[in-house]
C-alpha cells in the first residue's frame, strides 16, 4: 500500500458480536443525549458486470471479496485457507475468512477484537489504524500468527492455536520500523521478518524506499541482532522506482522469492518479484516485471479492473499456486466508492518466476476454476455467503448481537443494543470530523450499483444532530441523510461534505416512524423517504456521491454505510 504515513509511527471485545447484548431500557437508563431506533437493513446489490449467469462448479467471480477488502493475505492448513484483510480506522479489526476452495469466503470474524489489541483512539479512520496484515501458519509450533502494523503504535504480532478462540494480545516489535511486516517460517526452523522501510542513509529520490529483513527468534517472540536492507529501490532502479512495499518471503524449491507491490496503490500499482539462494541475499530481479499490473492497459475495457498489486501466493495442495491481490472497479476515470477489493488468479511458473499476470493482459470478472476449485463443492456460493456479486442480505437487529458484518469506526462506547426493540443508539452525537467514535454502525458498500434501505422508528434529538443514514468515506468526505429539527419541527435533511459541508435537500416531515432509502449509480446518488402509512418521496436524485471516491477523499478505505446519529451545522 502507498502511504504517504510511511514513518508514522473499552467496552467492546468479541462478545460484543457474539455474547449478550444489554436491553435498550438498560443501555439508555442514566444517559443524556439523543436517541435513534431501526427496525431493519437491506442491501442489495446490481452491478451491471455480475448480472451474467454463470457456471459456479467450472467459473468463478473477480473481485472474490467485494467492497472495501484490501490488502489479502492468505495462508493453508490442511484443507483450509485462511485469509486476511486490512481494516484501518474500524473496529474490530483485521477480518478473517476461510474458505476450502479459495472462492467460497465464510466471514470468521476478527483477529483484533479487543481494545487491549486495537488502540485507534484519535486516529484517522482512512489512513490510520491497521495497515497491511500477513497471516502465516508455523506448523513446527502448530500457531498461526498474524503480523501488522497499527501507525498510531507500531508494529506487532499476535498468535493463536485456533483462529475461532481468539487471538494474543499484541507482541509489539519496536526494532521494526515503517510498514507491511511479512513472516516466513523456514524449514530449519529458522524465521524472517521482512518489511518496508525507509532507505538507509539519503535517499536518492523521493519515494525511494527499502525492504528490511531481520531474523526472528520464535521462542522468544522478538527480533534477532540489526536488520539487513535487501532490496533499496525496487526494481530497474535507474528507472528511480517508488514505494517498494508490501513484501511478502517464500522459499520454494531451492529458492527463496521476495515480491513486493511497487509504484503506489493507484493507477500506477504492480507486483514485482525476486529471487535469491537465501534470505540474505544476494536477491537477482525478474526480468519479466512487473509480474501483475494493468497500468499498462488502455481506458476502453467495458469493466476495467486498475489498481493491482499488493499480493499474497498460496499453494492450494493439488500443486496449483494462487495469488490473492487488491485490485479496483472504477465507474468513471478512476474514480471508485467501493474502495480496493480482493483478486484472486492462478499463478504460472515460468523458468522458476512465478508469473500472475502476462502483460498486457486485463483482470477478468469471470474466471475458470483450477485445482482444487474444481473437487470442492461449497454447499454456498458467494453470492449466498454475501461476499461478492448480486447478493442481498436483510439485518432485523432481533438477534441479542450485531451481526458480525456490523463495524464500528475506532474504539466505541457501549452506545448501542439490539433485541426485540431492534437496533437503538443513545448517547452524546459528535461530529463526522472529529476524530471520535461516532454513535454509528457501518456496513461496507460492496457494489458500484446498489440499493440500501432502513426504517427508523424512534428519534430524539436536536437542531444540531440528525439520526438516519450515514455514508463515511472520511471525515471530510461523507454524506448524512436522516432526521433533525428546524425551529422545533422535524425535517428531513441531506448534507453532503467534501472538504465542506453543504446541505443540499431537506423536507418537512410528520413524527413517527420513516423509511430512508439510498440507491447508487456509480457516481450518482439518490434519496427516497416513506413517512410512516404514506407513499415514498424523492429527497434528491442525482447527487454527486464522487466525494465518497477514495480518489477524491484519500486514504485507503471505500465507503461506510451507516446506522446512527452524528451532529452538524445548523
Amino acid at each position: 500500500m502507498t502511504k504517504n504515513y510511511l514513518l508514522l509511527g473499552l467496552m467492546l471485545c468479541l462478545g460484543w458480536h457474539h455474547a449478550e447484548a444489554k436491553s435498550t431500557q438498560e443501555t439508555q437508563q442514566g444517559r443524556t443525549g439523543a436517541t435513534c431506533a431501526f427496525s431493519y437493513f437491506t442491501y442489495q446489490g446490481h452491478d451491471q458486470r455480475f448480472a451474467v449467469p454463470y457456471d459456479h462448479n467450472r467459473e468463478y467471480l473477480n473481485p472474490v471479496r467485494s467492497g472495501y477488502y484490501p490488502d489479502p493475505s492468505v495462508c493453508r492448513v490442511g484443507k483450509t485457507f485462511y485469509m486476511v484483510n486490512s481494516s484501518f480506522g474500524s473496529y474490530p479489526g483485521v477480518p478473517i475468512a476461510t474458505s476450502q476452495d479459495l472462492v467460497s469466503w465464510q466471514p470468521a470474524g476478527y483477529v483484533l477484537d479487543r481494545p487491549s489489541q486495537l488502540p485507534l483512539a484519535g486516529q484517522p479512520v482512512a489512513h490510520g489504524g491497521i495497515y497491511a496484515p500477513t497471516i502465516r501458519y508455523n506448523k513446527r509450533n502448530k500457531t498461526f500468527y498474524m503480523i501488522t502494523t497499527n501507525v498510531g503504535r507500531g508494529n506487532f504480532l499476535v498468535k493463536s492455536k485456533d483462529p475461532s478462540k481468539g487471538w494474543s494480545d499484541p507482541i509489539w516489535l519496536p526494532k521494526v520500523q515503517g510498514i507491511d511486516p511479512d513472516l516466513l517460517f523456514d524449514d530449519d526452523g529458522k524465521a524472517y521478518i521482512v518489511h518496508n522501510a525507509s532507505v538507509t542513509g539519503k535517499p536518492a529520490y523521493e519515494g525511494q524506499t527499502a525492504i528490511r529483513l531481520f531474523e526472528f527468534d520464535v521462542k522468544g517472540d522478538s527480533t534477532r541482532g540489526d536488520f539487513k536492507e535487501i532490496v533499496r529501490g525496487g526494481t530497474h532502479v535507474e528507472e528511480k522506482p517508488i514505494w517498494i512495499e508490501g513484501p511478502h518471503l517464500y522459499k520454494r524449491g531451492h529458492y527463496y522469492y521476495l515480491m513486493c507491490a511497487e509504484g503506489g496503490t493507484a493507477e500506477h500499482h504492480s507486483e514485482v518479484v525476486f529471487r535469491a539462494k537465501k534470505p540474505q541475499g544476494p536477491w537477482e530481479e525478474y526480468s519479466g516485471n512487473p509480474i501483475l499490473t494493468q497500468r499498462d492497459l488502455g481506458e476502453e475495457l467495458l469493466d476495467p479492473v486498475t489498481c493491482t498489486g499488493h499480493a499474497d501466493l498460496v499453494e492450494d495442495g493439488t500443486g496449483q499456486w494462487w495469488a490473492v491481490f487488491l485490485g479496483c472497479r472504477p465507474y468513471e476515470g478512476n474514480l471508485y466508492n467501493t474502495g480496493r477489493e480482493t483478486f484472486l488468479l492462478p499463478v504460472t511458473w515460468k523458468n522458476d518466476w512465478p508469473v500472475i499476470l502476462e502483460h498486457g493482459k486485463a483482470v477478468q470478472t469471470f474466471n475458470a476454476k483450477k485445482g482444487v476449485q474444481l473437487k470442492v463443492r461449497p454447499s454456498q456460493t458467494p453470492e449466498q455467503l454475501g461476499i461478492t456479486g448480486n447478493f442481498s442480505y436483510t439485518d432485523r437487529f432481533d438477534s441479542t448481537a450485531l451481526s458480525q458484518r456490523w463495524t464500528f469506526v475506532r474504539n466505541p462506547s457501549a452506545f448501542y443494543a439490539t433485541g426485540t426493540g431492534g437496533l437503538v443508539i443513545s448517547g452524546l452525537p459528535t461530529s463526522l470530523s472529529v476524530k471520535e467514535n461516532p454513535l454509528a454502525v457501518f456496513v461496507h458498500q460492496q457494489n458500484a450499483s446498489f440499493t440500501a434501505e432502513t426504517e427508523m422508528t424512534q428519534q430524539s434529538t436536536s437542531a444540531k444532530t440528525v439520526a438516519g443514514m450515514l455514508l463515511l468515506q472520511g471525515a471530510n468526505a461523507n454524506i448524512v441523510f436522516g432526521k433533525t429539527l428546524r425551529h422545533g419541527k422535524p425535517v428531513l435533511v441531506l448534507q453532503r461534505t467534501e472538504k465542506e459541508p453543504v446541505v443540499i435537500a431537506s423536507a418537512p416531515i410528520e413524527t413517527g416512524s420513516v423509511k430512508l432509502r439510498v440507491t447508487g449509480d456509480g457516481r450518482w446518488y439518490s434519496f427516497y423517504y416513506q413517512p410512516q402509512g404514506q407513499d415514498w418521496k424523492v429527497l434528491a436524485t442525482g447527487v454527486d456521491a464522487s466525494n465518497l471516491s477514495t480518489t477524491k477523499a484519500g486514504g485507503f478505505i471505500g465507503t461506510l454505510i451507516g446506522l446512527g446519529m452524528c451532529t452538524i451545522s445548523e
